[in-house]
């Protein structure tokens, strides 16, 4: 079959995905959208009464906020990371799980610093963050990380699309409305798929794989910086850029197998993403889950041991007002993933997917015991010995906007695979005529 045959027969594969949208995919989408009018009621109301209605007072001045942003950059970072080794190292099964990879990372890093803003009473002097920005500041090198990690994002993203938009864009079989036509040929920026031009785009590829890799790495690390150069009893700690690393390719393994095991699901693609793709990456969790573990261990020990008067009220705070979350996020959340990832029999496509989700849900719960409980302990008496202004406790509204942000994520994740295959075409077929040449070579080497 040669390739411009095998471009149709893709094309009229994967055409479903792209061309129909059943009652329930209208349903999801309409649900996702009352959930971010929901957000966007409880944002007005933020704006115009301050953050009196959030439960962030001065003590707690970050709450989940704060830790979605640090959730959803962790993902991003994970997702830059992943993204880039698979395209670098030419991993042989990339091909399956690589879009997925790519559009979570895009996607997070968009949804993330959303939640940044949220934490800012005057929306009215964002501007100064850019016209006075303050060198000595982690949280201006923090803007810069971030602002390169989405250009050099969405760059990667869209160069990795253009051999997939040509390819729609030359397929007449192909029943979607004339303006997505007419995008799919100003996207795809005259691509032909020539030698020269695959050559090319794929030099600067592994190029722009390197480069991610770099910035993602940067970004993290100088979000762990925020609080780990602080005096802050449980941030003040020499381990936090590695520890917050790990963290989040942690978190970001755990929701592409998610991902994977829901798209695999829904959209009948067995045959692209097979078994043998959770094994790996439920392998490349269990390691993960043991470096997680050990980092968790080795933060909490040192903390308990030293004796010290601050670390001893924090390690209270948490095991008084925290102790089920803290059982669940450092017990559960790693030694479940760990048992179920561990033993080669218990590796099932299922079991693999929910250790990604326990997995998730404590790393979510252990990025809250870093913030809550230390704002909740802090060096200076508290004046005001009312409840409210002590322990945090998220309002509605923290939680309406948390949910809008995530709707948001699902939202676009969805448009997307609307838009372009999930799995990539060009992939697929530069992979079987790779394959098909390797073949022909050893046929030629044994005769």
């Amino acid at each position: 079959m040669d390739v411009i045959t095998r471009k149709k027969t893709l094309v009229k594969e994967f055409s479903p995905m792209l061309e129909k949208n059943s009652s329930l995919f209208r349903l999801w989408i309409g649900a996702l959208v009352a959930i971010i009018l929901v957000g966007l009621y409880a944002f007005v109301l933020q704006v115009i009464n301050g953050h009196e209605i959030t439960g962030m007072r001065d003590n707690v001045v970050w709450g989940i906020y704060i830790i979605n942003f640090i959730f959803f950059v962790g993902i991003s970072y994970s997702g830059a990371f992943i993204a880039g080794i698979l395209h670098f190292f030419e991993t042989p099964w990339k091909n399956s799980v690589l879009r997925i990879v790519e559009i979570t990372t895009i996607l997070s890093i968009i949804v993330g610093p959303i939640f940044i803003l949220l934490c800012i009473g005057r929306l009215d002097r964002l501007h100064y963050l850019f016209i006075y920005p303050r060198i000595q500041s982690p949280i201006t090198w923090d803007i810069i990380a971030i602002l390169t990690d989405i250009i050099g994002c969405f760059i990667y993203l869209y160069l990795t699309f253009i051999p997939d938009l040509a390819i729609l864009r030359d397929s007449k079989e192909l029943k979607v409305p004339e303006w997505r036509k007419k995008l799919y040929t100003f996207l795809a920026i005259g691509y032909q798929d020539t030698p020269t031009q695959r050559k090319r785009l794929h030099k600067i590829i592994k190029t722009m794989s390197a480069m991610i890799i770099a910035m993602a790495i940067v970004a993290y690390t100088v979000l762990a910086w925020i609080f780990s150069l602080t005096l802050q009893p449980g941030w003040n700690s020499s381990i936090f850029a590695p520890y917050f690393i790990i963290a989040g390719l942690y978190s970001g393994v755990g929701v592409i197998i998610i991902a994977m095991y829901l798209i695999r699901k829904i959209f009948k693609l067995e045959k692209h993403i097979k078994k043998s793709h959770f094994i790996g990456a439920g392998i490349f969790l269990l390691v993960l889950a043991l470096l997680f573990g050990y980092f968790t261990f080795s933060e909490y020990f040192a903390r308990w041991f030293s004796h010290k008067t601050t670390d001893n009220q924090l390690l209270d705070t948490m095991f008084n007002n925290y102790f089920w979350e803290f059982i669940f996020a450092n017990y559960i959340g790693v030694i479940i993933p760990i048992i179920i990832l561990f033993f080669k029999k218990l590796r099932t496509i299922k079991l693999i997917t929910f250790a990604a989700v326990i997995a998730v849900l404590g790393l979510w719960l252990n990025r809250y015991l870093i913030v809550v409980p230390t704002l909740e302990t802090p060096y200076l008496p508290i004046q005001d010995t009312r409840p409210e202004f002590i322990y945090y406790t998220a309002t509605w509204i923290e939680w309406a906007l948390s949910f809008a942000g995530i709707a948001a994520f699902f939202l676009f994740f969805t448009l997307l695979i609307k838009f372009i295959p999930i799995i990539p075409m060009s992939g697929i077929i530069e992979q079987e005529f790779a394959s098909r040449n390797k073949k022909d070579k050893i046929a030629e080497n044994q005769e």
